[in-house]
């Protein structure tokens, strides 16, 4: 049953998630958080910050990591899968149309109109991984009491490093891994 619901649950983010990896966090954690509850908000940061940190795409990755979580390797497959096959078929049926059709102004328009929706959509899943790392929290409102200083240190100077030196953001994910095991595991 835990496989069903594995497939069912990704393959409805896979449907859903237009616009990349980013656009479908907030469906993830829909999935994996609320209606689901295989993580806790802290676990899924986690996983974030290791899908985001492994080559490959971070929805499928994740999936894969939460599959892992819930039922080992089979799950891992089963959640992967889930995810990849709505994309599967949609991209085929729509490159198909989109060559056909790609000079008419009504396809164009479609095109314009969704990019600000994937924006809306990447903006939440921002907004709602900044809350949780700051705050521990994926949703307002949030106690100033609650703030995590640490976090919020290290955030402010890897964004300095990456808009500042055009720092390589893997190189920046390190020192940001580094600074959290220094303060985290060895100073608090």
């Amino acid at each position: 049953m835990i496989y069903l619901q594995l497939f069912l649950s990704f393959f409805w983010v896979g449907l859903l998630s237009f616009g990349g990896g980013y656009a479908a966090l907030p469906l993830i954690q829909e999935q994996v958080i609320e209606l689901n509850s295989w993580l806790t908000p802290t676990e899924f940061m986690d996983v974030l910050t290791i899908s985001q940190m492994t080559p490959g795409p971070i929805a499928i990755n994740a999936s894969t990591f939460v599959g892992t979580k819930i039922a080992g390797v089979p799950g891992a497959i089963i959640a992967t899968l889930g995810c990849i096959t709505p994309s599967c078929i949609i991209v085929l049926i729509l490159a198909t149309l989109y060559y056909r059709f790609k000079g008419l102004d009504m396809v164009q328009g479609i095109i314009k109109g969704l990019r600000p929706a994937v924006v809306a959509l990447i903006a939440s899943a921002g907004l709602s991984i900044l809350l949780t790392a700051l705050f521990n929290k994926n949703a307002f409102p949030v106690q100033l009491s609650d703030f995590n200083w640490i976090a919020a240190i290290i955030f402010a100077a890897t964004l300095f490093l990456i808009r500042r030196f055009k720092l390589n953001p893997i190189y920046a994910m390190l020192i940001a891994g580094v600074a959290g095991v220094v303060v985290y595991g060895v100073i608090l």
